[in-house]
């Protein structure tokens, strides 16, 4: 394995320095932490092709032009423990995803193509701190949007979870989970410009964590953006039909009470007085 490794160095210097066409450019992503990043070559491997990745100056993929050698990270440099597991070479393309990466993985990936031609190209990869889930507490009944602080373009891909179950498949259509329908039947609405959704009637079951994964394509790399929202939905007190279940028990109350009255009343002028003993005898 070294050895072909060192061979394909050889082959790449010598092809640097004599082979026409070489190309250098530079791409710069910006990325958060825990996001994955796919650094596309803009080509398609075949018999004449070898690709090569490196960061650091160190090799981390390889695709050899007949295919018969392939190798990401520990397998082409035995003991680099870097992007253990975290790295994904498209065998079709030779395109490189860094999956849940990390600030440490900031810095210059240089892509090598290897064909009758010399080309290169530079991937300048920044990583920021990871966003903080955003809070979100109120009272049931209410609404809440969840904001994904970006307009959306029309290659853009939205995904929402909702404790780790999906919500959303595409733009057209809303909670294909038959557990989620039930939990959030006619309650969802997908904003198709930004990506944002929106709770309407809310209750404390919709209670959770909310995580929105946004697919951005360009033509030289794709980011896969997750952004999450803690909700909490607390109960409002008396519900709708407890308070209108009250009122109705007042009324009758309230009712009654005026009935027993009508009913006094009548009975005590119905009732005679009862006349003194004196009367009876009483002359003028």
């Amino acid at each position: 394995m070294i050895m072909k490794i060192f061979f394909n160095v050889i082959a790449i210097t010598i092809l640097y320095n004599v082979a026409p066409g070489f190309v250098s450019d530079k791409v710069s992503v910006s990325v958060k932490e825990l996001d994955s990043v796919t650094l596309h070559t803009g080509v398609k491997t075949n018999q004449q092709e070898a690709i090569q990745w490196y960061f650091s100056s160190t090799c981390i993929a390889h695709i050899s032009g007949d295919l018969s050698f392939i190798c990401t990270d520990v397998q082409c440099n035995e003991g680099t423990e870097r992007f253990r597991d975290r790295l994904k070479l498209d065998h079709q393309t030779g395109s490189l995803t860094i999956m849940n990466i990390t600030n440490t993985d900031s810095g210059e990936y240089i892509l090598e193509i290897i064909n009758s031609k010399y080309s290169e190209e530079i991937f300048s990869v920044s990583v920021t701190g990871v966003s903080a889930a955003e809070l979100y507490e109120m009272k049931e009944g209410g609404s809440v949007t969840l904001d994904s602080g970006v307009i959306k373009r029309p290659n853009d891909v939205v995904t929402w979870y909702f404790n780790e179950t999906e919500i959303t498949e595409d733009q057209s259509e809303i909670c294909t989970d038959v557990q989620c329908k039930e939990r959030f039947r006619d309650r969802l609405k997908l904003d198709n410009q930004t990506g944002s959704l929106t709770i309407t009637d809310t209750r404390t079951t919709d209670s959770g964590l909310y995580k929105l994964q946004m697919i951005i394509s360009d033509s030289s790399f794709s980011i896969t953006r997750v952004k999450r929202f803690s909700v909490s939905v607390t109960d409002s007190g008396l519900s709708i039909g407890a308070v209108a279940g009250i009122v109705i028990v007042v009324l009758l109350v309230d009712a009654a009470a005026v009935a027993a009255g009508v009913v006094y009343c009548r009975s005590r002028s119905r009732t005679a007085v009862p006349q003194n003993e004196d009367d009876d005898n009483f002359t003028v």
